[in-house]
């Protein structure tokens, strides 16, 4: 790899720093920095080189964040896919693997081509009102149809690959990615999701029904969401970002999309010692004694 797509929040207080120091070790390897929008102005302003361009311009893209800094990069990707590595100057940072120290590891596994990949799926999301498709969006985590201001609930229909529709009274509804079965879903009670797993989660928000529990459904399914009605507004909000309001009698339809994402990992990556780490889970460590 020679061109590595950069970019990062220009409002995280620790942006400056980090590309300070991205500079400097791409320059150690030869490699050129490739930047636009909001981080191409953030390199002029601090006077590092790069190359100004696009991301289907770049090798990789190298992103410095957060999640969310990470799923906005993804969805301006958008048919131009490029294998993706996130450094986490955020909080929780599940697709931003890398820690901050690791930048100086991470662009050198870049430039000798030192690091695994794995392919996630995405969700391909249509909303339909009378016949006609109003929005149709590309999701990495999930897509949430829930309550707006009002805090009212909301009764919808659920129904898979068009079968009988499924009633349900509740704040809303999470449908998840395998990758987004770390975020909001699992926030609300749902599984954890393998990466690879071909699989969607719907996991209720606040269902009024002791019963209703998040189903595990394969992801050449198409599921179907309808708004039978609620006394305010009803969201579709897509990977915690875009918005859009619906009405009653909107489909929200979601299904596997047919492009997927392309994360770079680090040599020693594993999804279950991440999940260790950014879950602290405890464990009991034992000592075995002779005699």
């Amino acid at each position: 790899m020679k061109l590595i797509g950069v970019t990062a929040p220009r409002e995280n207080p620790r942006t400056e720093g980090m590309l300070a120091r991205l500079a400097l070790c791409t320059a150690a390897h030869g490699l050129t920095l490739v930047a636009w929008d909001e981080t191409a102005a953030q390199l002029t302003d601090m006077g590092i080189p790069f190359r100004p361009g696009r991301v289907d311009q770049a090798d990789a893209l190298l992103v410095l964040g957060g999640d969310g800094t990470m799923l906005r990069a993804v969805r301006d990707m958008g048919q131009s896919p490029r294998p993706v590595i996130g450094v986490n100057i955020g909080s929780l940072g599940f697709l931003t693997s890398v820690t901050d120290s690791d930048l100086e590891r991470a662009v050198d596994c870049l430039a000798r081509d030192a690091f695994t990949t794995s392919s996630r799926s995405m969700a391909a999301c249509q909303v339909v009102r009378d016949g006609k498709q109003l929005g149709d969006f590309l999701c990495l985590n999930d897509l949430v149809v829930r309550n707006g201001d009002s805090g009212r609930i909301v009764a919808l229909e659920i129904s898979v690959d068009g079968g009988a529709a499924t009633p349900i009274s509740a704040d809303g509804l999470i449908i998840a990615t395998p990758t987004g079965s770390t975020g909001h879903s699992l926030s609300a009670g749902g599984p954890i999701l393998h990466p690879a797993s071909a699989a969607f989660v719907i996991t209720f928000i606040c269902a009024h029904a002791l019963s209703a529990r998040p189903l595990v459904m394969p992801d050449a399914s198409l599921i179907e969401v309808g708004v039978v009605r609620c006394a305010g507004p009803v969201a579709l909000i897509i990977d915690g970002q875009s918005v859009m309001m619906l009405n009653p009698g909107d489909r929200v339809q979601a299904s596997k999309a047919p492009n997927s994402v392309l994360f770079i990992h680090l040599p020693g990556y594993d999804f279950m010692s991440l999940l260790h780490h950014k879950l602290h889970w405890q464990g009991v460590s034992f000592q075995s004694s002779a005699g």
